[in-house]
């Protein structure tokens, strides 16, 4: 199977393209990359996307929400199934993304880590199990300082587990950062923090409070590479897969 790698200049982008040359991916084969700043390289690249959505059966995106929105068009036009791990997608977006999945079979993932996508199960199983009235949910999220978006793609996915555990939308329940004289804690909200410095790659905590007791369930991810692994893991399994939208939930079958 061909896999083709947007952005392939990027961080995430480079490393795929080292995964699918070193790596031990049998049935996967590296199609090329494309990126608005593209050279010459001992394997294809092009500035022109559309060049690579034709040589590729599976499409790789961690670009910009821009970028992304326009990867979905070719992907339908080209009859290409993706992987997108890119992050900030708005609910407009979202829908976008919804509509391109009825041609073609996408994965969308907020992360693509395996560790993650175990956090984000067993958030939802604690949330559902801990009511809103003894327990309330505060969710943490720390990246490096290039990061652009907050709270973080993959901090807003573990919110949005918490919400569905307790059977809520989280834009129902959710605050803003706490700042000032903000009144008592809301029941049954789900608050975000942020840090941001140096070179972190990722930490999320989801934290459940109670009177004399406190639960943390955490992932800290330390290498960019699993982002790489998790993303390849899902191009080898969309392969045979029917138009729909799929997660990484799927994939690992949670």
């Amino acid at each position: 199977m061909k896999i083709g790698v947007t952005g392939y200049t990027g961080r995430v982008g480079q490393l795929l393209i080292q995964e699918l040359i070193m790596g031990n991916w049998k049935t996967l084969e590296l199609a090329g990359g494309s990126a608005p700043d593209a050279s010459k390289a001992s394997y294809f690249t092009t500035k022109d996307p559309v060049e690579l959505f034709k040589k590729a059966d599976v499409v790789v995106d961690f670009s910009r929400p821009e970028a992304t929105l326009k990867n979905l068009e070719l992907a339908v036009k080209t009859d290409t199934k993706l992987v997108i791990g890119t992050t900030g997608l708005s609910h407009t977006d979202e829908e976008k993304l919804h509509s391109a999945a009825k041609e073609t079979s996408i994965v969308y993932a907020a992360n693509m880590s395996v560790g993650v996508n175990i956090l984000l199960a067993l958030v939802e199983k604690a949330a559902a199990a801990l009511g809103p009235e003894t327990w309330d949910i505060e969710i943490f999220e720390s990246h490096h300082k290039h990061k652009v978006d907050a709270p973080s793609g993959t901090a807003l996915a573990v919110g949005k587990a918490a919400a569905k555990g307790r059977g809520v939308d989280l834009e129902d329940v959710r605050v803003a950062p706490y700042d000032g004289i903000t009144g008592e804690r809301e029941e049954g909200s789900i608050a975000f923090s942020v840090a941001r410095g140096g070179d972190v790659v990722g930490e999320h905590t989801a934290y459940f409070y109670a009177e004399g007791e406190r639960i943390e369930l955490t992932h800290i991810a330390t290498n960019r590479a699993l982002f790489a692994k998790g993303a390849l893991r899902a191009a080898q399994w969309v392969g045979d897969k029917p138009a729909g939208l799929y997660s990484m939930k799927d994939v690992l079958g949670l």
